[in-house]
């Protein structure tokens, strides 16, 4: 008997090796931390989201807030709940100004007391 071999067509080639190459990155993706820690100046504190450049400062009692836009600014000046956050370990209350902050993929921010509550998270994982 003889065994007959038909010859991949490059179409067929072409979607093993994307296939392979998706699950590589899906794999580098899931090795990568749940949040990643950035400058509050690359966050808008109204928006909670980060940025690829710098905010607008705003100074509020001699603390520095950030906002995208003339909008952002004017809130974060007169809305005390524009400037805090709560603590997701913790559930405290957390002045945006002087938290550590860490952007998930989407861009979006959590906002944490310290670096203890931050690493806490990370060991943890984000179950929300």
């Amino acid at each position: 008997m003889r065994a007959h071999s038909r010859p991949i067509h490059r179409s067929a080639l072409a979607l093993i090796l994307l296939a392979a190459l998706c699950t590589g990155s899906a794999a580098l993706l899931a090795a990568e931390p749940a949040l990643q820690k950035v400058e509050a100046k690359k966050v808008c504190m109204v928006n909670d989201a980060v940025f690829g450049k710098d905010q607008i400062p705003v100074e509020v009692q001699g603390r520095t807030y950030y906002g995208c836009c003339e909008m952002c600014k004017g809130r974060l000046a007169n809305d005390e709940t524009a400037r805090t956050a709560v603590d997701p370990v913790t559930g405290k209350k957390v002045d945006k100004a002087v938290a550590v902050i860490g952007a998930k993929a989407d861009g979006s921010v959590l906002y944490f007391e310290n670096e203890k509550t931050f690493a806490e998270f990370l060991a943890k994982g984000d179950k929300k």
